[in-house]
């Protein structure tokens, strides 16, 4: 829009006094140095296509048009590079250490920075215009509305004024009940062709520049005002629409829950499997029905034996009775399935930061600027997900049990994880995936004065094997709770606290066992999503939500029972 009306503006002929006639004697070089000089003016914001389109036009018209007198420049005022920490949502992290190196990649980053992974979504899903009529006609009522002050202080263009002003009119009806090409009337090109005659009328006459100059810049004004607005309310609803439960999947808890007070006369008792240390058994914290299912289900698909294998579904009150009609209805071959309502457990371990409620893995997105003193680190964005509070409550919850392994609940798993429990973990509590990328000393300004190796790997929670025993010799839970008081002020007390609490006691998982991304990253590589143990799908666009990565889900929907008469009813097809 900007562009388009700019390429108007430069045609003006104008002069600082107001009215000046066009003088017809100059030399034909004098107009391509005018022009000349204000591309370079307006050369940091122009891309070298659209100067040279500006160039080229300016030399074919030198024959017929000729020259006015420069104009003043003016100097640009440089925005410095802000330093901040904003959270992309109530609980993510974000850090800027330096500044980008070119403007397109300072423009991405910032835009990230400020929305979050909607600023991806967007990039990914941009389509092609549509409406251009529409758009053509806000185009030429925003020109039109430019010189129309101007031709209306010229007494002899009664005329030409009284036609801007219907035309003007005209449009601001026809745009008020019109939003789509498909909304306008029949006879939209008769006044489009209007207002483009009267347009070319007006511009053909001398008017007072610095009018139509500031008249365009108020509208200017106004649409990036607008602009921002509407990228507000799209970031509020994308955000919206992640963290809100769809109607379908509310829909089948609700089913669920009723159906089960229906008729749970069929509710086993397998209490002796869930306290038998001998056997696997994997922990998932979760208030999402089919994604508990999805992790369940692909598990036991890639399973050698899946008579040893026991699952935990820890959940909220609100979703117990679905979880547990769910699990109930269904089975996973050989494995069986406990579901626990973590409001109704009562741990030994009391302390006022103690929760009764679950809370799932926490998910933060850390964003690192280049910086001048090492411009040849590359800006980036990790995304880390981590434990919760609820996790420091494993060992109370399963006081039989010496490991566990701990699944999110929008991982799917793609080969066997037995051989985790044959694991010698050296003495660490727990095994996962590290990310040296993001080591400790690169959050230092955030960890304050403790006591820390800034070499130190943060880790990633997705996958995680727990050794139960080793956790209780060393009363990992405590720890925990003394560090969240101490950073409960700064943000993502959670990440910071979880960090501090298990260093120097991770055992690191190869990376082959785990990738992430799936939830944020469109560029992953197929070929390594198809050799690892288990995926990811850290992010906002989870793949049971409509934002989901279309190339990245059939890889969970197809461990999903679509067939099941409750989805059918509920309409959730992910």
């Amino acid at each position: 829009m900007f562009f388009y009306l700019l390429s108007f503006h430069l045609r003006f002929t104008c002069s600082s006094a107001g009215f000046m006639p066009l003088q017809h004697a100059s030399p034909s070089g004098d107009r391509s140095s005018h022009i000349d000089n204000l591309v370079r003016k307006l050369g940091p914001t122009l891309s070298k296509d659209l100067i040279k389109g500006f160039v080229n036009e300016a030399k074919n018209e030198t024959s017929r048009i000729n020259a006015t007198p420069k104009s003043q420049q003016k100097n640009g005022i440089p925005v410095s590079p802000q330093f901040v920490l904003q959270p992309l949502s109530n609980k993510n992290i974000s850090t800027v250490t330096g500044k980008a190196g070119t403007k397109a990649s300072f423009d991405d980053e910032l835009c990230e920075l400020k929305y979050g992974s909607y600023c991806i979504w967007r990039e990914e899903n941009r389509e092609e215009m549509k409406d251009s009529t529409v758009k053509k006609l806000k185009d030429q009522l925003f020109v039109a509305r430019a010189y129309f002050p101007s031709v209306a202080k010229i007494p002899a263009q009664n005329k030409l004024s009284r036609e801007l002003r219907q035309n003007i009119q005209e449009l601001e009806r026809v745009l008020s009940e019109s939003t789509t090409d498909a909304d306008l009337p029949p006879e939209i090109q008769k006044k489009s062709q209007r207002m483009e005659a009267a347009i070319a009328r007006a511009k053909s006459i001398i008017v007072d520049c610095n009018n139509v100059d500031k008249k365009l810049r108020q509208i200017f004004d106004l649409t990036e005002d607008e602009a921002n607005f509407h990228m507000k309310q799209s970031a509020f609803l994308y955000q919206l629409a992640v963290q809100t439960m769809p109607k379908s999947l509310h829909c089948l808890s609700m089913r669920l829950t009723v159906d089960y007070f229906k008729d749970h006369s069929f509710d086993k008792d397998l209490s002796e499997k869930y306290s038998d240390p001998t056997l696997q058994h994997y922990v998932i914290f979760s208030k999402n029905v089919i994604a508990s299912s999805v992790v369940i289900n692909s598990t036991v698909m890639h399973a050698r034996d899946t008579a040893n294998q026991v699952f935990h579904v820890l959940t909220d009150g609100q979703n117990y009775y679905a979880m547990k009609l769910w699990f109930l209805r269904n089975t996973f071959k050989d494995a069986v399935v406990q579901v626990l309502n973590i409001e109704h457990i009562n741990p030994d371990y009391h302390d006022e930061a103690t929760i009764s409620h679950l809370t799932l893995p926490v998910e933060f997105r850390v964003f690192f600027h280049s910086s001048d003193n090492a411009p040849a680190i590359p800006n980036r964005t990790q995304y880390i997900s981590i434990f919760s509070h609820s996790h420091y409550l494993l060992p109370e919850i399963f006081k039989n049990l010496e490991r566990v392994v701990v699944l999110d609940d929008d991982v799917v798993v793609q080969q066997d994880l037995s051989v985790l429990w044959t694991l010698d973990m050296g003495g660490k509590v727990t095994g996962a995936v590290q990310i040296c990328s993001v080591r400790l000393g690169l959050l230092q300004r955030h960890l304050g004065e403790s006591n820390f190796q800034q070499n130190s790997c943060s880790w990633m929670s997705g996958l995680n094997v727990i050794d139960l025993v080793r956790w209780r010799e060393l009363d990992i839970s405590r720890t925990y709770w003394k560090l969240v008081k101490q950073v409960s002020m700064k943000e993502g007390s959670a990440l910071l606290a979880s960090l501090l609490t298990f260093q120097d006691l991770i055992y690191a998982l190869d990376s082959a066992w785990v990738l992430s991304g799936l939830g944020h990253d469109y560029g992953l590589n197929i070929q390594e999503i198809k050799k690892a143990a288990v995926l990811h799908y850290n992010g906002n666009m989870k793949p049971w939500l409509e934002l989901g990565i279309p190339k990245y889900k059939v890889y969970w929907k197809k461990f999903l029972n679509q067939e099941d008469q409750f989805l059918s009813e509920c309409n959730v097809n992910p």
